[in-house]
């Protein structure tokens, strides 16, 4: 499929977020450009007024001394003024770094000392006091600056501001300093540093990715018309402002196509905020889509039994029909007029209840989705699409045209990107958006940035033949083969067995050995759920992980996904054998997922070494001790004794079985 590439010389002088600005507040400067619920109530500001509030803060920058070149660290919740501080950071010449909110204090010295941070911006009275610990080892930041000024009265305001207080000084300074603002707008080009974003760290130390002006307006320019991106479109910004994608979203493809960014009250309100604002364009991560689902299936155990039977029967047809309407493939008179009695009666209050009854636009990334969840929304008439991407790619490497969607695969090449696979099976692909260079890492950069552009995904994948779409099996250093030769490939099993409401995560071994054994945690939500409905008492996650009907649910759940997997000649080895339930969630606070909720497998493998000995040395119970870190960063050590279980297993693994 050939789409029409864009360059960075076809943008009429575009070359900045600044600009993009400029050119949205003359060209539909009344129009709504940011929403932000606070106390319950919506206050909105127009592209006029962003500019105005982005311009004050930017000649606030400028009284505070920030240089071209200077780094500037941003950490909080995705808020309205914090956005306009990237902007304004830019605006001054210096590059923004959002820091994801949720990092603990050691995680956050180490960005801000390798980034060199002058100055830091921080959402409220929690990220100041990180960023106050962290200034005994990290010697570089001289101002820090607040946006919530509750519980600040009596911090020592020397070298610290309130936001408010360094706009007011900026009106203040128009005449003296208005000037230079302008004389440095008019400098930044394509060449400029747009952003610093940190990767998640799965592997190791989190990289500074260094994206120019180019990167991120050339992508969201290419991929807004991909979709049709237009100044109607409303997302709710709700994701972690360090991520791309939300860099990308409610950044570059809001500047690029004038579309309106709400920022949620907070992160406990965000599905009530969701179903106010109704997105015509949306964007989550596997995990959302999963909770949601589970969500929908917990309230579907507790309606009455016509409910249920009304809900099944419809969603049984829509399955079928809701994606070839999608599509506009063709659908009989019959067919159509039930779905649309389905729509009326399940599928728009649904859509109702979870926000998305306007969704023009949806994409999910960052992990496989399970096809089961990928097809439940497609049948409820939600044109849910997969991209695939990185934070080196400016997010977009491939994306599913509208009328090409399947769940097994991420879709053709994005405009303007290039993507070949290698002999050994890996992605590589070059575009507009390939980052600059790892900040302060030539040797990162040259390992996975040849000198012609093409980058290494590290992801292992191949082309269907017929279609064009791509296919990806698995992280390529996650790949491997069991002992009998045939393919390992974990992320598959773990996708579908977290297609079930129960299992939250999931993490499967197997390389090199003769079959695969898992580890598995409940969703304490959903299991929390059934205990409540069948009047089982519980005290904690460890105590309601070992209930014998919750292992015996888990069992069903892993035998069921043993079957699929079985009608896959490909992988029917990585059928699990063995498994048992986590006495813990896996955490980021504890080192075992990243900030993005990716699985660091190799730690988990090392921490967790005793139980995974005990699953294929034939143990049926392992006693265990694990360090933890609690909500207030103190350290514990959680004991249990964890049962293992065996698991049926079908076709060639079971016939594998049953001859060793």
């Amino acid at each position: 499929m050939n789409i029409p590439t864009q360059t960075s010389e076809s943008l009429d002088g575009l070359c900045s977020i600044p600009a993009l600005l400029a050119r949205n507040a003359a060209q539909f400067g009344k129009q709504t450009a940011y929403r932000e619920k606070e106390f319950g109530i919506w206050q909105f500001w127009t592209w006029g007024q962003t500019q105005a509030e982005v311009r004050a803060l930017a000649l606030g920058f400028l009284v505070l001394d920030i240089r071209r070149g200077d780094y500037v660290a941003i950490i909080g919740r995705n808020r309205p003024a914090l956005y306009w501080a990237m902007v304004a950071v830019q605006s001054v010449g210096a590059v923004p770094v959002p820091l994801y909110q949720d990092a603990v204090a050691e995680e956050m010295a180490y960005v801000l000392e390798h980034c060199g941070a002058r100055f830091v911006i921080c959402g409220d009275q929690e990220q100041v006091d990180k960023v106050l610990e962290v200034q005994e080892t990290v010697k570089c930041i001289e101002e820090i600056a607040y946006l919530d000024k509750r519980g600040m009265r009596k911090y020592d305001h020397s070298h610290m501001n309130w936001l408010e207080d360094l706009k007011r000084e900026g009106r203040a300074a128009e005449t003296r300093l208005g000037a230079e603002l302008d004389k440095r707008i008019a400098e930044l080009s394509f060449d400029h540093t747009c952003v610093m974003l940190y990767t998640s760290g799965t592997t190791g130390k989190p990289k500074g990715v260094v994206l120019s002006n180019r990167n991120i307006i050339v992508t969201s320019k290419n991929s807004s018309e991909f979709d049709r991106l237009r100044p109607g479109d409303e997302i709710l910004a709700y994701l972690p402002m360090a991520w791309v994608g939300d860099f990308i979203f409610a950044i570059g493809q809001a500047y690029w196509s004038g579309f309106c960014v709400n920022c949620p009250e907070s992160a406990q309100t965000m599905l009530t905020d969701l179903r106010e604002i109704g997105p015509t364009y949306y964007f989550a991560p596997p995990r959302v889509f999963e909770n949601m689902l589970t969500t929908v299936m917990i309230r579907m155990e507790d309606a009455s039994p016509l409910k249920r039977r009304l809900f099944h029967h419809f969603m049984a047809h829509a399955r079928d029909t809701g994606p070839k309407l999608l599509d506009k493939k063709p659908v009989g008179l019959g067919a159509r007029l039930k779905y649309r009695l389905g729509d009326l009666l399940v599928y728009g209050p649904l859509k109702d209840t979870l926000g998305l009854r306007r969704i023009r636009v949806a994409y999910t990334a960052g992990e496989a989705i399970g096809p089961e969840i990928f097809d439940f929304y497609r049948a409820l008439g939600i044109n849910l699409k997969q991209l695939y991407g990185q934070t080196e790619a400016s997010v977009f490497i491939t994306q599913q045209p509208d009328g090409e969607v399947r769940s097994d695969t991420v879709g053709v090449p994005s405009p303007g990107v290039e993507v070949r696979i290698a002999e050994n099976g890996e992605v590589f692909y070059r575009s507009p958006g390939t980052f600059e260079s790892y900040y302060k890492n030539a040797e990162s950069t040259a390992s996975t940035k040849d000198p012609e552009g093409w980058v290494a995904t590290g992801d292992a994948g191949f082309f269907e033949e017929g279609t064009g779409h791509l296919r990806i099996i698995d992280r390529a250093k996650d790949v491997g083969k069991m002992a009998d030769g045939s393919m390992f490939a974990p992320k598959y099993v773990e996708n579908k067995l977290k297609f079930f409401p129960n299992i939250l995560e999931s993490v499967v071994f197997g390389n090199r050995r003769d079959h695969c054994v898992a580890f598995i945690n409940i969703d304490l939500g959903a299991v929390g759920s059934w205990a409540e409905r069948n009047n089982i008492a519980y005290s904690s996650y460890q105590e309601l992980a070992a209930l014998k009907p919750v292992l015996d649910t888990i069992q069903a759940h892993v035998e069921q996904v043993n079957e699929s997997v079985a009608q896959d000649k490909i992988l029917s080895g990585c059928q699990i054998h063995r498994f048992l339930v986590l006495h813990k969630e896996l955490d980021a606070d504890d080192g075992e997922m990243t900030r993005t909720r990716k699985v660091r497998r190799r730690i988990v493998e090392d921490k967790f070494a005793d139980l995974i000995g005990a699953l294929y040395g034939g143990k049926d119970r392992i006693y265990t001790e694990t360090e933890v870190t609690y909500e207030d960063g103190r350290k514990g050590q959680l004991k249990a004794t964890l049962e293992i279980r065996d698991a049926k297993v079908f076709g060639v693994a079971a016939t594998q079985m049953a001859a060793e």
